[in-house]
């Protein structure tokens, strides 16, 4: 019994092309059954093999495009607190260095996490995934680390662990201790708490899937974060590594040689970082939100994909990077980094599946993908990108079941 058909769609983005980064379908339709896209193609073909008034559920798309479910492989959406003022003092001047050195930043987002309880954080983590839920996100990562201690960062992740219960987006849980290093605290020995106590107990509990480090000048070097991440590797956890976001000190180059799943930011990377990146397999994930919050220079994705990196964009949502949307991360990626609405969609979709080590047709609409869809209220996947102040999601189904609209 088919579960669900949608129709006259005027436009079926449905995966990596041959020629093309998008494949798509016009005059299309999708079939679902237990979850599952079951055939694609043209309407009248699926819904002669799929009537839709012999469906449980049918949608007329009338002729609105119909996209996968976004994926965003980069948040930090857990954290309690505001920092809103920050973003004053970031234009009149003050680096996030600064900011960060007089106790704001991360340091100060810790501060609040660390005073609230799990149910405050729970509630806080529904609320923003609500929001992207609206804008199409279907599967996201979330990383702890604003707590910086074990009983923290454990109750972080498993307010992301309940969340992935309670929510209908799929979430995926990195543990990060290494975000930043404690207020009073040398950084040699912080790290030796993080391999020696933390990521241990992280394992026990058995909740993260990643292991990710802030290698970064004046945080953590690339032989403190190689450290953190073989540890985590000994411990069952996959390795991702922020690189070269505010400098170049060798994080790329790191990421290739443990074989992270994805390197992140890589503002600063190079040709041969990402010769290196493409040889190991890793997927480099660009953030364009966070440049734009730091009135920075833009991630350089025309040298990647001129290598045939299979980039992928993320939001960074943070209280940083304060947007939850992968469509303006689109709209920024096109405008800042020179992307196509094609490639940016890819790279929200496909690509992003593949920086979060999810299993094949993730991030597609092809024969045997989870049937997450997303159903704009326009004609064409470009209008995610074109009206960048507007959000164009209508309905969002995840798994086959409505969840939005």
């Amino acid at each position: 019994m088919t579960d669900l058909v949608v129709y006259d769609i005027a436009e079926l983005a449905v995966g990596p092309g041959t020629d093309e980064p998008m494949e798509t379908i016009e005059n299309a339709a999708v079939a679902v059954e237990d979850g599952t896209v079951v055939s694609v193609g043209d309407t009248d073909d699926v819904t002669e093999e799929h009537p839709p008034s012999a469906a449980d559920a049918a949608y007329d798309a009338a002729g609105r495009a119909v996209l996968p479910g976004f994926v965003d492989p980069h948040t930090h959406a857990l954290f309690a607190g505001d920092r809103s003022d920050e973003f004053e003092a970031k234009l009149r001047g003050k680096s996030y260095q600064e900011i960060l050195a007089q106790g704001g930043g991360i340091l100060r987002t810790v501060d609040a996490v660390r005073t609230a309880d799990e149910d405050t954080l729970l509630a806080n983590l529904l609320s923003q995934l609500d929001v992207m839920l609206e804008h199409g996100t279907t599967t996201v990562e979330v990383k702890s680390g604003y707590g910086l201690d074990t009983g923290t960062e454990l109750r972080m992740l498993r307010a992301i662990d309940r969340a992935d219960d309670q929510h209908p987006v799929d979430v995926v849980p990195t543990f990060m201790g290494a975000h930043a290093v404690p207020q009073g605290m040398d950084t040699d020995d912080y790290v030796d708490e993080v391999v020696e106590e933390q990521l241990p107990a992280v394992a026990e509990q058995g909740i993260a899937t990643f292991c990710d480090v802030f290698c970064e000048e004046d945080v953590f070097s690339v032989a403190q974060s190689r450290r953190v991440l073989e540890t985590g590797m000994a411990h069952g956890l996959t390795p991702k590594v922020h690189a070269e976001e505010l400098a170049h000190i060798g994080g790329t180059q790191l990421a290739a040689e443990v074989g992270a799943t994805s390197a992140d930011h890589l503002l600063h990377s190079t040709e041969a970082d990402v010769d290196a990146l493409v040889d190991a397999g890793v997927v480099p994930v660009l953030l364009p939100g966070t440049a734009f919050g730091l009135g920075a220079e833009y991630a350089d994705a025309g040298m990647m994909l001129d290598r045939d990196a299979p980039v992928a964009i993320a939001t960074d949502f943070n209280p940083n990077c304060h947007s939850h949307s992968m469509g303006f991360a689109q709209s920024l990626a096109c405008v800042g980094m020179g992307m196509t609405p094609a490639e940016a969609l890819l790279a929200s979709t496909h690509n992003a599946a593949e920086a979060l080590d999810l299993p094949a047709r993730h991030g597609t609409l092809r024969e045997g993908a989870p049937a997450d869809l997303v159903v704009l209220d326009a004609p064409s996947f470009v209008h995610v990108p074109y009206q960048y102040g507007v959000n164009v999601v209508e309905t969002v189904w995840k798994d086959g079941d409505r969840v939005h609209g």
